[in-house]
């Protein structure tokens, strides 16, 4: 028999969608649900391809696991939403069971741990104070881990998520940032949503400056001889654990440290996480909106992770 279980293809990805649409074929299930399956299963082949396996017959739930797991890293990092990463998991499931009858389904959240996370925060981000925010970036820089230091500080003064920031062109941005005023996210952006976000403040032209110069010659920032898989299981995390030292809770810590600061200068008033009562519902309402998109997120219920909440 040939590679992927005889579906004609030695690519995982497409042998995956070919089960899929044979399924479909016999009303198992609507053509609309294979595009989203397929997918979301592309993702999973990409993953396993990274890590040495490039064929069907090799995935294992215990592999699946390990990817499930990685996703559960993400949802705790706020690079996925709980929802999503679990809609993963299960299209590997469903493609497999089509392939393999006696495959044993993985759980998202027993097996892979994959929880839900609180949706308004309640603390303050230890970013929002900039001498912590700095020298916590300083010791990054001073522990030999420079591309680390980067992503905290593009996440600190342009509220990019650590993958948006890993894969950024700087040289580009900064370029765009000088001309144009405005610094264009195309890769890593969740939905795979682009977007622009305004330059209004110089920290956030030095920042740039720092990372083109980091990133020299390359295409991106991550470093070179590196995917993202790689660099976000060893510098990015070693950098996390470094960001915790010093009360920094993690990437998206300083995320949120970039959307209280937002919300105050849009609106004049504390973010309301800080315990200041919403003076102008109104604005808030209108503020959370283009948080949303700077922040480069479909909802505006999902800023209260950010900002705080609306109360009553």
């Amino acid at each position: 028999m040939s590679r992927n279980y005889g579906l004609g293809t030695r690519q995982m990805a497409s042998a995956g969608r070919i089960a899929l649409a044979r399924s479909a074929a016999q009303k198992a299930m609507s053509f609309s649900t294979v595009d989203t399956v397929a997918d979301r299963w592309r993702q999973f082949a990409s993953y396993a391809k990274d890590h040495g396996i490039g064929r069907m017959e090799r995935v294992t739930e215990g592999f699946v696991i390990k990817y499930g797991k990685s996703l559960a890293a993400e949802v705790k990092d706020k690079e996925k939403s709980e929802s999503y990463a679990q809609n993963l998991v299960s299209a590997v499931n469903t493609v497999m069971n089509l392939v393999r009858s006696d495959w044993k389904s993985v759980s998202p959240t027993v097996d892979c741990k994959i929880k839900s996370r609180c949706t308004i925060r309640t603390e303050v981000p230890a970013g929002t104070d900039r001498v912590v925010a700095d020298r916590a970036i300083t010791a990054l820089r001073d522990a030999g881990l420079p591309h680390a230091a980067t992503t905290a500080e593009l996440a600190r003064e342009l509220g990019v998520r650590s993958k948006e920031a890993a894969l950024l062109d700087a040289s580009r941005a900064l370029r765009e940032a000088q001309v144009r005023g405005v610094v264009r996210i195309d890769d890593g952006t969740k939905g795979g949503r682009p977007r622009e976000l305004q330059i209004t403040h110089e920290r956030q032209l030095e920042a740039l400056t720092r990372a083109a110069t980091l990133q020299a010659s390359e295409r991106a920032l991550i470093p070179a001889g590196e995917n993202w898989q790689s660099y976000r299981e060893g510098q990015l995390r070693e950098g996390r654990e470094l960001l915790k030292a010093h009360g920094i809770a993690g990437y998206h810590d300083l995320r949120s440290a970039y959307a209280c600061d937002r919300y105050q200068v849009l609106t004049g008033q504390p973010a309301p996480v800080f315990g200041a009562p919403i003076a102008d519902r109104a604005l808030d309402k209108r503020v959370r909106m283009q948080l949303a998109h700077e922040l480069g997120h479909a909802r505006i219920d999902v800023i209260s992770e950010y900002i705080g909440g609306r109360g009553r």
